[in-house]
């Protein structure tokens, strides 16, 4: 009997140091880490949205109910630590020689809870119950802090996807984004735009990663999404190094190398797969004559355009192929919005997406 319980105080040991650990990969390590309870949390979580949203019938409504997931999932995730951890000093408290497991659960949930209810003795039971209570009181302090410093990378976030929508419309697009820039005689002047979005890739891609929630959190607009603006920038981009008849600006590179490897080191963190290393040759979602389509409507507009088209198809196609797929499964996984070249072609690659979510 005296070995059995020291198998349990040990026991419930670990289970308060994994939870302890949970809450700092969640909301104190400033860096990318996986967490499988938080993992847990938000999965069981998306599970019951997603089941929720298949009787919506209209993406405005699914939008709506999808808007509450990663706050219901913020809330529910303190709370499942809390569960957890009174379980495990239940079991410390009854190897310590509490009578039952009510009297144990009684003592826990007093403790945890600051609520002094439950009668303490002895030392040992003393010490317990202080450091349960110190444990409660900081994951809840956990949470408080972490909302702001979510809620400003957030409102980062969405301050240039707002500014996107003068630019290249709702749905956000490329090929509208050029038109726009034409029409105001500015296309010599997207050399800011491109560092104003490598900085926002930059961002996103340590927020995203060391705030995971933050990918579900969607825009105050049900028509936009932080992923169909990155996927609308990095087509522009790709387009005005491979097609647009500009001077050549490395800016446009440079934006382009810093959205790709934004998105990949998302990707990697819900461990969604693909190409590290692509060829020009590797399929991608962009059909050529979806291409030609483009084309024609900014040569109708006056857009300056090289005159290769193979060309420039070619050249294009070796630029999306970087992002093409990591493009689609993060559209998927947040259920973006519509937009061409990007969430429109998201739904096959959507339950792929959940699938490694879960690995």
């Amino acid at each position: 009997m005296i070995l059995l319980r020291i198998l349990v105080f040990f026991l419930g040991m670990a289970i308060v140091g994994a939870t302890l650990i949970s809450a700092i990969r969640s909301f104190v390590l400033p860096r990318s880490a996986r967490d499988q309870l938080s993992r847990a949390v938000f999965l069981t979580t998306r599970f019951f949205f997603t089941l929720r949203t298949r009787r919506a019938v209209s993406y405005e409504e699914r939008d709506a109910i999808m808007a509450l997931y990663a706050p219901v999932s913020l809330l529910i995730l303190p709370a499942v630590w809390l569960v957890v951890v009174q379980f495990g000093y239940m079991c410390m408290y009854w190897a310590l020689g509490v009578n039952s497991w009510r009297a144990a659960f009684l003592l826990s949930g007093s403790s945890l809870l600051t609520l002094g209810f439950a009668p303490v003795e002895g030392i040992p039971r003393t010490m317990l119950v202080f450091s349960e209570a110190a444990i409660g009181l900081v994951l809840v302090a956990l949470l408080i802090a972490y909302l702001p410093t979510m809620y400003a990378a957030f409102s980062k976030r969405e301050a240039a996807v707002n500014m996107l929508e003068v630019r290249a419309g709702s749905p956000p697009s490329a090929v509208e984004m050029f038109e726009r820039f034409n029409r105001l005689h500015r296309l010599d002047q997207l050399h800011d735009l491109w560092i104003t979005w490598e900085l926002w890739f930059a961002d996103v891609e340590e927020t995203h990663t060391s705030l995971a929630a933050l990918a579900f959190f969607r825009s105050p607009q049900p028509d936009r999404s932080w992923i169909t603006a990155a996927g609308a920038i990095l087509d522009a981009a790709s387009m005005a190094s491979s097609t647009l008849d500009l001077p050549k600006d490395p800016q446009v590179d440079l934006c382009i190398r810093a959205g790709y490897l934004a998105l990949r080191r998302i990707a990697d963190f819900f461990a969604i797969q693909y190409n590290p290393k692509p060829t020009r040759d590797d399929p991608i979602s962009v059909t050529r004559d979806e291409f030609e389509i483009a084309l024609n409507r900014l040569a109708s507009a006056g857009v300056p355009l090289k005159p290769d088209r193979e060309q420039a198809w070619r050249d294009f196609k070796g630029w999306r192929v970087n992002y093409d797929t990591v493009l689609l499964a993060l559209a998927a996984l947040t259920m973006a919005p519509y937009a061409p070249w990007s969430s429109d072609r998201s739904l096959r690659p959507q339950r792929r997406a959940f699938l490694n979510l879960r690995s």
